[in-house]
Parts: C-alpha cells; structure tokens; sequence
C-alpha cells in the first residue's frame, strides 16, 4: 500500500521525470499487489492489477522525458 501511495505521489507531480518515476512505481505496486493476490487467492483483484498494470505501461511510455 505504501509503494502505491508513493506512485500516486509522484504521478501527480508537474515534473516529467517524478512523473515517469511515478508510473515505474506504480508498475512495481500492480507486481506486489497480483503476488499478494495470488498467495491470498484474489482474482479480482490479480485481474484489476493486471488492467492497472497496463494501463501504467501505456501511461510510463506516453509520460517518458527521453521521448519529450
């Protein structure tokens, strides 16, 4: 819970970079989140974190500083 709180910190910074960083974060908690999922036998929540994990791939790549 406290590494996506920390991404949605980020997210919502005005710097490109926090922001990136942000998404990055966000990717590494969708992770924790389906391996917790999964040890509790949550699908519901392993499916949302797998949409949620796809939708910070599209946001880290279309948010990416080095293609700005």
């Amino acid at each position: 819970m406290v590494v996506t709180l920390t991404a949605a910190w980020l997210v919502a910074s005005q710097s490109k970079v926090r922001r990136n960083w942000g998404f990055w974060t966000f990717i590494a908690s969708n992770v924790l989140w389906i391996l917790w999922g999964w040890h509790e036998d949550a699908v519901a929540l392993i499916v949302l974190q797998v949409g949620l994990f796809i939708l910070n791939l599209r946001g880290a790549r279309k948010n990416d500083p080095a293609t700005s």
